[in-house]
């Protein structure tokens, strides 16, 4: 916890129990269903709580905003960015069943209440939102290609609407189909922990 307060001093008391509450909660249901890998456990806020929270210094989503993370898994990033951003509504998006059972729980208990979680695929979800984020979820490609449709016209934000995606390793092939609508932001200049030294933010205007 102590690494999440060193890049976010502001961070509210309310804020600071929910975000102390999830490495209890993330540790206990890790031992029952497997969320995170179980060599990461001990580096919990590190690599998945502030990895999640890296967006917040790329963009502070305005109140109101929606943001659909897609794929969430074990609800990274959008468990971590609901408690940045308490006024922003956020849907959590998995295939499968079971993670999302689990994230379910552990937003009721944190006390995390502008969070959604849904079972489904992308492909069948139709509601629109100012952003979409992944982490590492599928390539650039194919989330363009089955959720442009999930995402609004009329932008509010600083950055106009679009997909925010945590990646990791060489992009450039990835990158290369969206080059001239794409921001590239590398973690090192923002966070300095050796695991950040190769993780980057993308930005696409959708």
């Amino acid at each position: 916890m102590k690494i999440i307060l060193e890049y976010f001093p502001n961070l509210t008391n309310e804020q600071c129990e929910q975000l102390e509450k999830l490495g209890q909660l993330y540790l206990e249901w890790n031992r029952k269903v497997n969320l995170i890998s179980r060599q990461d456990t001990d580096n919990l806020y590190e690599r998945h709580i502030l990895h999640s929270l890296s967006i917040a210094k790329i963009l502070r989503f305005k109140d109101n905003t929606s943001v659909i993370d897609i794929g969430t898994g074990g609800g990274f990033p959008g468990i971590p960015l609901a408690v940045m951003f308490p006024q922003v509504r956020f849907l959590l998006v998995d295939s499968i069943g079971k993670k999302i059972n689990v994230v379910k729980d552990i937003a009721r208990q944190a006390n995390i209440d502008n969070v959604e979680c849904e079972q489904i695929r992308i492909e069948n979800e139709y509601r629109k939102f100012d952003f979409a984020v992944t982490r590492a979820a599928m390539s650039l490609e194919n989330l363009v290609r089955i959720a442009k449709k999930n995402i609004a016209s009329d932008s509010h934000n600083a950055m106009p609407n679009g997909f925010i995606c945590l990646k990791g390793g060489n992009i450039t092939q990835e990158t290369k189909p969206f080059a001239n609508r794409i921001i590239c932001y590398k973690l090192s200049d923002y966070l300095k922990e050796k695991f950040f030294e190769t993780k980057k933010v993308i930005y696409l205007q959708a």
